[in-house]
């Protein structure tokens, strides 16, 4: 969770840039930088979190578990994020579905062969 705070934030969070008086005049190579460096600490939460969560490293997850699980926390916390800091966007019906379809691939994943 708190490494997919961190990639949103980096991936997304410069779209709000423009409503924030100290980087109106940022250039893009300026706000790549800033991206960056917030990706920096996504990365530091989401490599342990791999490797330990790993079955071959002593972790419970296979490695199809370990990503359909972290494209589930990735969208749910897209989810809140765009709802708090993106009012003007609405979630409509075809995003619920999409939502629970993701939900539904990690249910698929995680069966037992």
């Amino acid at each position: 969770m708190i490494s997919n705070t961190f990639m949103t934030l980096a991936w997304y969070g410069h779209l709000r840039f423009k409503d924030m008086e100290w980087s109106k005049n940022l250039g893009l190579l300026s706000i790549i930088a800033i991206s960056w460096g917030i990706a920096l600490f996504e990365y530091i939460f989401q490599v342990p979190a791999n490797k330990y969560g790993f079955k071959e490293n002593g972790g419970p997850f296979s490695l199809m578990q370990l990503k359909v699980l972290q494209e589930a926390i990735s969208i749910s916390v897209f989810l809140i994020f765009s709802i708090l800091l993106f009012k003007t966007e609405k979630i409509a019906w075809n995003h619920y579905v999409a939502f629970c379809l993701i939900i539904l691939a990690v249910f698929f994943a995680f069966i037992k062969k």
